[in-house]
C-alpha cells in the first residue's frame, strides 16, 4: 500500500509548477509559429505566447493551444502568432527583453513586479485558489491567528502564497512588514517544503497543487488554510491572463483575440475537467494520473470572468497598499496600468453541449 501511494505522489510531482521555474514534461510537437491562417512559419509574428510543459494548472493555455482556440480567434482577427516554450520563473526577463507578448501567471506574485515597474496587463481570470497551507497535528496552530512567531515554509519570498498569506496576518493583527514582522519566512524549494515540516524544520509549509494534494496524503498534514475556500479568497482569481503593455497598447486587436481564446479554455475546463486532463497528459503538456488531475481540476473554479478579474485586482492592491507591501499610494491608478479592458471582449464565456455563449 505504501508503495503504491509513494508511486502515486512520484507521478503527481512530476507535474508540479515551480514557482522558481517550470520544467516541462517534455517538449509539445508543433509548437512553433502559426500565421493566421494556419499554416506553420519561422517568421516574425504578432504575438508571441509564453507557454510551457508540466503545468496542471496551465490547463486553459495548453487548451487554447490543442483544441485551436488561438487559431480560430487569431484567424478571425487577422492576427499572425506563434508559441514559445519558456520557464515561467523568467518571465520578467522574457517581457522585458520582448521575447514573449502574453502568458498567465500568479497574479498575487506578479502584482507587486508590475508596481516595480514590469510592463504587463492582466486581461481575464482563469480560475481560482490552487494554494493551500499545512501545519502538523499537534502543532497547536488551528488558524491563521496562530502565526505569530511561527516559521513558515514559503517557496520564494515574492511567492503568491507569501502575497495572500501577508493579506490575512495582517487582517489578523499579525505584522508583515519589514519593520515590525512577527512571522518567520523560511525558503524552500516547493517539492522540498513537506519534508522541511515533517521534520520539524518549519512550522506551517504554504504548498500549491498538486505537491499540496501529494503531500497531505502522504503526510496526514492538518490544512489551516484553503485559498479555493477560504472567504476572503475563494471569490478571487489566482492565476490570469495577462499581456505585455506594448502589445495592449500597440495591438489591442491580438490582445483582445487572446483573451477571448483564453477565456473559452477556460470555460472548456471548468465544463469538462477530465477531458481537459485527459487533453494534457495525451499532448505530453502534463503528466500524471488522469483522475487525480481531474480530480484536481475540477476542484477550483475555472469559471472565467473579466470584471471579477478586475475586482481581485483592486481588492488586492488596495489591501497591499494599505500594508506598505506597494510603492502606489492610489489602489485606482494601479490597477488603470495593471488591468486592461479590449473592445469586443465578453465578460465570460459558458460552454455547453459543445458550444460556447458569451457571458455579458
Amino acid at each position: 500500500m505504501k508503495k503504491t501511494r509513494m508511486r502515486m505522489i512520484s507521478t503527481l510531482l512530476a507535474a508540479t509548477l515551480s514557482i522558481g521555474g517550470l520544467s516541462a514534461c517534455s517538449k509539445k510537437e508543433n509548437a512553433g509559429s502559426s500565421s493566421s491562417d494556419g499554416s506553420q512559419s519561422s517568421g516574425k509574428a504578432d504575438i508571441v505566447i509564453g507557454t510551457a510543459n508540466g503545468s496542471l494548472c496551465l490547463a486553459p493555455l495548453h487548451i487554447a493551444i490543442d483544441n485551436g482556440y488561438f487559431e480560430e480567434e487569431f484567424k478571425a482577427a487577422g492576427v499572425t502568432w506563434r508559441v514559445e516554450e519558456i520557464d515561467l520563473g523568467n518571465i520578467s526577463e522574457l517581457v522585458a527583453s520582448n521575447k514573449i507578448d502574453a502568458s498567465t501567471q500568479l497574479a498575487g506574485a506578479m502584482i507587486p513586479q508590475v508596481d516595480n515597474g514590469l510592463e504587463i496587463t492582466f486581461t481575464a481570470g482563469l480560475h481560482t485558489g490552487c494554494t493551500k497551507y499545512y501545519t502538523k497535528d499537534g502543532s497547536g496552530i488551528e488558524s491563521v491567528a496562530d502565526l505569530k512567531g511561527k516559521k513558515i515554509g514559503v517557496p520564494g519570498i515574492g511567492d503568491s502564497s507569501v502575497i495572500a498569506l501577508k493579506r490575512l496576518l495582517h487582517d489578523n493583527g499579525i505584522g508583515v512588514t519589514t519593520e515590525n514582522l512577527e512571522v518567520e519566512w523560511v525558503v524552500y524549494g516547493l517539492t522540498d517544503l513537506p519534508l522541511a515540516l515533517q521534520n520539524g524544520a518549519i512550522d506551517v509549509a504554504a504548498l500549491h497543487d498538486p505537491v499540496a494534494y501529494s503531500a497531505e496524503q502522504e503526510y496526514g498534514f492538518k490544512k489551516i488554510l484553503d485559498l479555493s475556500t477560504d472567504e476572503k479568497f475563494a471569490n478571487e482569481y489566482c492565476c490570469m491572463a495577462f499581456v505585455t503593455s506594448r502589445l495592449a497598447k500597440e495591438n489591442p486587436k491580438a490582445a483582445a483575440a487572446y483573451t477571448r481564446a483564453m477565456l473559452k479554455a477556460s470555460a472548456f475546463v471548468q465544463a469538462n475537467p477530465k477531458e481537459a486532463a485527459k487533453i494534457q497528459i495525451d499532448n505530453n503538456q502534463c503528466s500524471g494520473d488522469l483522475e487525480v488531475n481531474a480530480k484536481l481540476l475540477g476542484s477550483y473554479n475555472y469559471s472565467p470572468s473579466v470584471s471579477i478579474a478586475s475586482k481581485t485586482i483592486i481588492d488586492a492592491a488596495s489591501e497591499l497598499i494599505r500594508i506598505g507591501e506597494l510603492k502606489a499610494d492610489d489602489p485606482s491608478e494601479f490597477v488603470s496600468k495593471a488591468f486592461t479592458t479590449f473592445e469586443g471582449v465578453p465578460d465570460s464565456y459558458k460552454y455547453e453541449n459543445g458550444s460556447f455563449t458569451e457571458v455579458k
